[in-house]
């Protein structure tokens, strides 16, 4: 990626100079300094230069260790994190990650992009990012609540409903929320809306779990909306098989879409005739209950193909992950970081795909991002799409203050509106810079705009 502003690219130098070995994070600020170039160009923009130099620079990083017992008896150590990114809009909100290739750098870059994703929003919500290195799959009931324990006790001081108020992840997901909250409420004798995405038996939102989910599949109906079409008979390609995938399906299958492919680590799945909410039900089953790959469901639909695949691309490799070679309508990603490449969003565009929206946090390169837009693939980031998770906690955060639960209806409903809204935010913004359609830019800046102007006021506290 090339052609930053003269007025940002001393930013961008400065930013890599401090940060040189982390590659996610530089990859994530120089995409969000592309997008601010018209803004600092135009007049009066100067100001907002100063703005850049401290967005990129978080408020405050926690690391800690977590040391806890495994069923054996023999102690293991993992590096736990918070990244406290920004706040002038409200406390920090964003998710916790277990995966083993946590570090820094990634933490740093979901944080910086939970920043302009929250404020898109439009509801008072901060950015952060924290998680370990610890790694759940494979680990007893036992082993994953002792781990939570003993992560909560390390991260409580740090946190709070008016501070910072995390919520699930990659690796995180009802069962761990319960866990993280159970040691919360121990330690601090205090039961308050500390964690989002917790069960509805104990302040939990209904909807929360598909929410993300759901707001993916809302944004792709505007997305249509806009072309005067609609998501009725298009063939789609999900990515991925967790929360988002799923519930991404099932809203697909509601509006009238055909889902016939999904991932997960181990490889792909192919159904050409559909994965119809009955079909999906054995998703959920393989994935949330048995916790098993999704090869498990060739075993009860014999027609579905099963790909053993578990490499990962990037924009230098000439191939492409197989699932994005299939022809489809709409392409979501929403597995992890960086899993389309180039080469994979050339086989979109030479199969015909005309949406690609992120249900992921920045699962597409540079190189793939460049390729689609030149070809004028409509083109969603992750800070717009795939906000709904975050927007459904903020909801279940004001829930909380008010003592009371919502019916999954209003949840749903106000989920909509905000995806619209959402939409319709980058949409006017695109516009009024002359980038009718550039999502990428209309996302960056509105969510660039409303913590700039709140940083500036506060003298850029």
């Amino acid at each position: 990626m090339s052609g930053l502003s003269p007025k940002l690219q001393p930013v961008f130098d400065g930013v890599k100079a401090r940060n040189s070995n982390e590659p996610e994070f530089l990859q994530a600020a120089e995409e969000i300094l592309h997008s601010l170039g018209p803004v600092v160009e135009a007049e009066g923009g100067d100001k907002y230069i100063a703005v850049t130099k401290a967005l990129f620079e978080p408020e405050r990083v926690i690391q800690f260790r977590v040391a806890w017992y495994d069923d054996a008896g023999e102690l293991q150590v993992n590096r736990g994190f918070r990244v406290q990114m920004n706040s002038a809009i409200g406390p920090y909100k964003g998710g916790l990650r277990l995966h083993p290739t946590v570090n820094l750098s990634i933490l740093k870059f979901l944080a910086t992009e939970q920043v302009l994703k929250n404020a898109v929003t439009t509801l008072p919500l901060g950015g952060g990012k924290g998680g370990s290195d610890f790694n759940p799959k494979g680990r007893s009931e036992a082993e994953v609540r002792r781990f939570c324990q003993a992560f909560m006790g390390a991260l409580a001081r740090h946190i709070g409903p008016d501070t910072d108020v995390p919520a699930g992840d990659i690796g995180v997901s009802g069962r761990e929320i319960g866990y993280l909250f159970g040691a919360y409420k121990r330690l601090t004798n205090r039961f308050e809306g500390v964690l989002t995405g917790k069960g509805p038996t104990f302040g939990g939102s209904l909807i929360r779990p598909q929410s993300t989910g759901y707001g993916v599949v809302m944004f792709v109906r505007e997305m249509l909306k806009v072309k005067g079409d609609t998501l009725e008979g298009k063939v789609v390609v999900i990515s991925g098989s967790g929360n988002v995938a799923q519930y991404a399906t099932e809203k697909v299958n509601a509006l009238g879409g055909k889902v016939i492919a999904l991932s997960d680590s181990k490889g792909i799945l192919v159904d050409e005739e559909g994965i119809t909410d009955k079909k999906l039900a054995e998703v959920m089953d393989i994935k949330n209950v048995r916790r098993t790959s999704l090869k498990a469901y060739t075993e009860k639909y014999s027609s579905a193909k099963w790909t053993d695949f578990s490499e990962q691309y990037t924009d230098e490799d000439k191939k492409a992950n197989p699932l994005w070679e299939i022809k489809c309508d709409v392409a979501l990603p929403c597995a992890t970081q960086n899993e389309l490449n180039a080469a994979a969003a050339q086989a979109l565009v030479d199969n015909g795909c005309t949406i690609v929206a992120e249900g992921a946090n920045m699962p597409s390169t540079p190189g793939a991002i460049q390729i689609l837009r030149s070809a004028k693939v409509a083109f969603a980031p992750g800070k717009a799409s795939n906000a709904g998770g975050v927007a459904t906690s903020g909801l279940e955060m004001s829930q909380n203050s008010q003592r009371l639960g919502w019916s999954a209806e209003k949840v749903e409903e106000e989920l909509d509106k905000i995806m619209t809204r959402i939409h319709a935010d980058c949409v006017k913004t695109a516009k009024a810079y002359d980038r009718p359609g550039d999502y990428v830019f209309g996302a960056n800046v509105t969510g660039f705009l409303k913590v700039a102007e709140a940083m500036l006021a506060q003298g850029l506290a």
